[in-house]
């Protein structure tokens, strides 16, 4: 075992060592460590413990011991009460960390404890966040401090550190006694809590030959190895002995050979073959031959550059000096909504979250509040409501974070002029510069600005009082003698629901505008929609019209034209009351660019969003295949044209996570291949299920797809665990964009249910696309 006291820390009488900078263990204590983590004053702070309030609203603050485990991951904290259960959560579940009065919370309780003793940990998903308050500043600072110096660390990991981590959470679930050994007894619990069903004489044999010091128990080394012998991964040996000239190691020439011919990587061989030698062999001796060993090899497969994404994809990579029109722009529905549409809570967080992840249109639906201050909700339900000017400061703080390209405020308009006006005064007041409020210089009147050109702006949509040419012609309109009619949306779920007897909205026929709110339109005025000849006609290109679901369902087929040169915004029915979330697959072949899904739901629908937004280094506008862009394309989604034979082979699993908490219940994991795109493209096929085996299930089941518009196709892997009597649990996901598929051996790393990485679950994979005659 090699000498961890060169890592900087003191090698003890029984310690583990996992690998390199990563963990030693005793029989108390599990110490993460890493460049910079030893010795920081606030991670010793975070180890001590700290009693600081845990805080809901402005009557629930109570006390709470927080403390950092040995393990330098998990954070413990319980209540002073007796006989009260503790609770903990991992810094791989947190997102970020807040400092201030930065949550509605905290905003409301900034009359009582200062800014600089506040602070709220982020967790990633949907789950709640944790709003805190120190005794003092010092207190609040080291924990901000060091909770960020472990996120850094932890985001800097590498799969095999990754791992290595996983594994030791594991070792100290079931080492039950503490003692730094794990009997027989503690390694079959082990097995089961992994997710493996192993047979008994199987699982003794292995843990025999890996007590090599014959006393019954693992430790240290002892137990490194057992694992090594639980996770030999005979797919990926297969693989590199088919290359290997003598079946232990890969030479830079057998390395190549490998690029080119599984690949498909032949632009540079020679070149890439030396970069993953340097990059992931960590034998020094295989480096000096010029040569990858199988664990150099099984590194590089699970690296970003093993996976099935192209990396190249993932960063900013497209063409975005085009009309806005040209894009498709991640979009929110009733974005201030946190859970469903009826008696949900309304909060600034849900803008928060859906601009941090990306989103680049949000909406507002706004109505007049007391003391004259605008509020949002879900008007006529009993959805709880928050101030229109909070709103707009958390779009103020958060609207650049993930993305530089510009952000939509889609407005739906309910309240009085007067309130109006006010609104028009926030937007002002808080957005400053970032606010456009009248056309670009040079750009004229003749087309959409594109995302480049509006860089750091937000764009108002809503109602507009006559047009931009009688803005720029200088001419005035009396704002009380401007009506229009009430918002679209607010019209078509009346609409909607006009023959049910659930809900209807009461609104006015006709509203009057606020000139001051009006000159906040500038590219994106919303217009009732009168048919694609009236729109051909007579629509300008900074009019914006809205569809329900269904009415624009009806409208598919004459939609893509309309696209190239307007833009178009899709939302849920007012049907869907519990926030669930329609295909957006359907409106992107029409070329629609603003399909607005509740982000708070997760599912298939958030799921096919975020798998096309992940692409172009996440920044929320998606470039349109050129046969949408065009006047005179005339693309028909129901007739494409070209074809490609696309084969999967799912070969394996690895370390898939449990989903029934029930004692001794063991994963049966099927994997579905799903095809999204246009209609004769929609597939899906599944492997068989392998029966009490999600740590390592292995299928090298081959599915076969035909794709006609490889340019609108969206993959998406789904595991499940099969039922035979009620419906399969959901295990894990990935969806990506077809063309961004690397072809060859390549690993997906999965993600749950609200879109977060789950690691080290993945699936091992095969795939080739070839063209049809």
């Amino acid at each position: 075992m090699e000498n961890i006291s060169n890592f900087g820390c003191v090698k003890t009488q029984t310690s583990m060592y996992l690998n390199k900078n990563i963990y030693w263990m005793t029989p108390k204590t599990c110490v993460y460590l890493r460049p910079g983590i030893q010795g920081d004053d606030n991670l010793g702070s975070m180890l001590v413990g700290t009693v600081m309030r845990k805080v809901k609203s402005r009557t629930w603050k109570k006390q709470r011991y927080f403390k950092l485990q040995e393990d330098c991951m998990t954070i413990w904290y319980k209540s002073k009460k007796a006989g009260k259960p503790h609770s903990t959560f991992s810094v791989g579940d947190l997102e970020g960390v807040r400092e201030g009065h930065q949550s509605e919370v905290l905003l409301s309780l900034a009359d009582e404890f200062p800014p600089d003793r506040c602070f709220t940990l982020v967790f990633r998903g949907r789950r709640g966040n944790l709003d805190l308050v120190a005794d003092s500043a010092d207190e609040a600072r080291s924990w901000v401090r060091g909770t960020r110096k472990l996120m850094e660390s932890l985001e800097s990991m590498g799969e095999r550190e990754r791992l290595d981590q996983w594994i030791g959470d594991w070792f100290k679930k079931a080492d039950k006694n503490k003692d730094g050994r794990m009997n027989f007894k503690e390694t079959q619990d082990l097995l089961r809590m992994m997710n493996v069903d192993m047979n008994e004489q199987h699982c003794h044999s292995l843990f025999t030959m890996a007590d090599r010091s014959q006393t019954g128990t693992l430790l240290d080394e002892e137990f490194v190895l057992f694992y090594k012998m639980l996770t030999k991964r005979d797919d990926v040996m297969r693989v590199f002995q088919d290359f290997s000239g003598d079946g232990q190691k890969l030479s830079a020439a057998d390395l190549e050979d490998f690029l080119r011919e599984e690949q498909l990587e032949a632009e540079d061989a020679a070149g890439h073959a030396a970069r993953i030698i340097e990059t992931y062999e960590p034998s020094d001796a295989a480096k000096q031959l010029n040569a990858v060993t199988f664990d150099g090899f099984l590194m590089y497969l699970g690296s970003a550059e093993g996976s099935i994404q192209d990396p190249r994809w993932c960063g900013l990579f497209q063409d975005l000096d085009q009309p806005l029109c040209h894009y498709f722009i991640s979009s929110s529905h009733n974005t201030y909504l946190m859970e469903d549409q009826l008696r949900g809570q309304s909060s600034v967080e849900g803008y928060i979250r859906a601009l941090t992840r990306g989103c680049r249109c949000v909406e507002v639906d706004c109505w007049d509040g007391p003391n004259g201050e605008p509020i949002v909700y879900h008007g006529h339900t009993f959805t709880s409501k928050i101030l229109f000017r909070d709103v707009v400061q958390a779009v103020d703080k958060y609207a650049f974070k993930a993305s530089d390209y510009p952000v939509i405020l889609s407005i739906e308009n309910h309240c009085s002029v007067e309130q109006q006006r006010t609104m028009a005064q926030h937007l002002n007041h808080i957005l400053g510069d970032a606010l456009l409020r009248s056309p670009l210089e040079g750009k004229g009147l003749t087309g959409l600005p594109s995302p480049e050109e509006l860089k750091g702006k937000i764009l108002l949509k809503a109602k507009k009082i006559g047009g931009l040419e009688e803005r720029v012609g200088g001419l005035t309109e009396d704002p009380l003698t401007g009506e229009v009619s009430d918002e679209d949306e607010a019209a078509e779920i009346d609409n909607e629901h006009s023959h049910r007897e659930t809900f209807r909205r009461k609104t006015k026929s006709k509203q009057h505008l606020s000139k001051e709110l009006s000159d906040c339109v500038v590219y994106c005025k919303s217009v009732h929609f009168s048919g694609f000849k009236h729109s051909r006609l007579h629509q300008k290109f900074y009019e914006v019209s809205s569809f329900t679901e269904s009415k624009a369902r009806k409208q598919l087929r004459d939609f893509v034209l309309h696209n190239s040169r307007q833009l178009s915004r899709v939302y849920p029915s007012g049907f869907r009351t519990d926030s669930s979330n329609f295909s957006p697959q359907e409106m992107w072949n029409a070329g629609c660019q603003i399909v607005a899904l509740n982000f708070q739901t997760a599912g298939e629908a958030m799921d096919l969003n975020d798998g096309l937004f992940r692409q172009n280094g996440g920044c929320g506008y998606i470039l349109k295949p050129s046969f949408m862009r065009q006047p005179g394309g005339g693309f028909n989604p129901e007739a494409p044209q070209n074809r490609e034979s696309y084969l999967p082979q799912v070969i394996s699993g690895q370390q898939l996570p449990k989903v029934n908490i029930k004692e001794g219940s063991i994963v049966d994991p099927l994997v579905r291949v799903e095809i999204h795109g246009v209609p004769l493209d929609q597939g899906k096929q599944e492997t068989r299920y392998i029966e009490n085996n999600g740590f390592n299930p292995v299928w090298y089941d081959t599915l076969r797809f035909t794709i006609h518009t490889p340019e609108l196709a969206l993959v998406r892997f789904l595991v499940e665990d099969y039922d035979k009597t009620s419906r399969n649990d959901f295990v894990g996901q990935y969806t990506l964009p077809f063309c961004s598929l690397q072809q060859g051996y390549r690993h997906i790393h999965l993600l749950s249910r609200d879109g977060t990485r789950i690691p080290p679950a993945s699936l091992f994979v095969h795939v080739r696309i070839t063209e049809l005659a």
